[in-house]
């Protein structure tokens, strides 16, 4: 049971700053199940060169996304609601 006083919901706000701080979280994992992807591509053969250039193609194209995805990850973090009220409280004399 929630206690006396405590709000059962929270602000849509910081609802999704911390579902946002789970997405990041998940960023790694994610990143690592895309990189094991190649491993279980079927093999044409030894001589042919052209499925290792895709798995490079593919491996380089899943490590732009990733960057991207930090940085604007990056970007709506930045704006968070804690360090709003921070900036408040500074310049607050009283």
């Amino acid at each position: 049971m929630a206690r006396r006083g405590s709000p059962l919901f929270v602000e849509r706000r910081t609802y999704r700053m911390r579902r946002l701080m789970d997405a990041v979280r998940c960023w790694p994992v994610f990143g690592a199940v895309l990189w094991m992807l190649p491993l279980v591509w079927p093999h044409a053969g030894e001589d042919d060169a052209l499925p290792m250039s895709r798995a490079l193609l593919y491996l380089f194209g899943v490590w732009l996304v990733l960057v991207i995805g930090a940085f604007v990850s990056w970007l709506l973090l930045r704006r968070s609601p804690g360090e709003a009220g921070a900036d408040a409280q500074e310049g607050d004399p009283g």
